[in-house]
């Protein structure tokens, strides 16, 4: 009887799993096509406040320090549409990337943003499209010491946000980084 619950058990759980595998596949498929497809669980929704050493202070940001800026990126889930208070500002180079985590697992693509300052040895030079990189950022669990490929690159101002997500939860402190074109009057 043991016997025939065990395999029970573990035919259960193999059904299961592959419905979720066939349910992140239609995800990654629909969102192929805008190429926002980052696979964000692994993400540190809160950071740690904790700047990279010689960011730049933005001098005259769009979005002060406190003031209120309506969310229009989607990253994760909840953050579309969700009211950020603006906590830094800072100009860079922010780039999407792709990557193999340290940790192992599928290669993370298209993800937003890593910036200059997180790259090891990156220089000030912007760093062209095709370019391998070794990522500092530690977003996502196995990103710090990854090597990456960067997809594009944008100069703008980033910004470090405190939000709620739209879908209820904890609020979200310190989350990096948005840029400006992610940002939208309240």
């Amino acid at each position: 009887m043991k016997i025939k619950l065990f395999i029970l058990s573990i035919i259960a759980i193999l059904g299961l799993s592959a419905c979720a595998n066939d349910t992140s596949q239609e995800d990654n498929n629909a969102n192929s096509s805008s190429k926002e497809t980052m696979n964000h669980e692994e993400m540190n929704h809160t950071g740690s406040g904790e700047i990279p050493e010689g960011l730049k202070v933005a001098e005259n940001p769009v979005y002060k320090v406190g003031s209120k800026a309506i969310i229009k990126a989607d990253h994760m889930e909840g953050m579309k549409g969700a009211e950020a208070t603006i906590v830094g500002a800072y100009d860079t180079i922010a780039y999407v990337v792709s990557y193999t985590p340290t940790t192992g697992g599928e290669m993370v693509t298209n993800h937003k943003w890593v910036i200059q300052e997180e790259i090891k040895d990156a220089g000030t030079e912007e760093i062209a499209s095709g370019t391998e990189v070794t990522l500092e950022a530690d977003h996502m669990e196995g990103m710090k010491g990854a090597t990456a490929e960067i997809e594009s690159a944008e100069k703008t101002t980033v910004y470090v946000v405190d939000y709620t997500p739209t879908t209820g939860g904890e609020k979200v402190t310190n989350h990096k980084w948005v840029t400006e074109s992610e940002l939208s009057d309240k």
